[in-house]
């Protein structure tokens, strides 16, 4: 995938280096060329070929997070700190809040 991606960049690099160089061609007409035929459909495939790699990581992080939760709830965790951090519930400890933004305002609970 990302050979295509390469290759194409070079091949309007070059288009650009000579609409730069040509007697009839401007600086900025190399910069436009480069950036509307190389940079931008080139990020674009490279998005759309991209895809199915990000799903996948996706998918496995899902399952990562899903086994972590399983083995939580089993009780199969030699210690806190094998569980992830993201895995957990928030605010799952039943702690009152450490501190508010201000100093001037109390944390608001529930009367015992």
């Amino acid at each position: 995938m990302y050979l295509v991606v390469i290759t194409w960049l070079y091949v309007t690099l070059m288009m650009a280096v000579a609409e730069a160089t040509s007697s009839t061609g401007s600086l900025m007409g190399a910069v436009v060329t480069f950036v509307l035929y190389g940079l931008l459909p080139a990020g674009i495939v490279a998005y759309i070929l991209g895809t199915p790699a990000r799903k996948r990581a996706i998918k496995a992080r899902e399952q990562a997070q899903q086994a972590a939760y399983d083995a939580e709830q089993a009780g199969n965790l030699p210690d806190a700190e094998a569980a992830p951090a993201a895995s957990a519930a928030p605010d799952a400890g039943g702690h009152a809040a450490a501190a508010t933004k201000s100093p001037l305002v109390a944390p608001v609970r529930k009367e015992p």
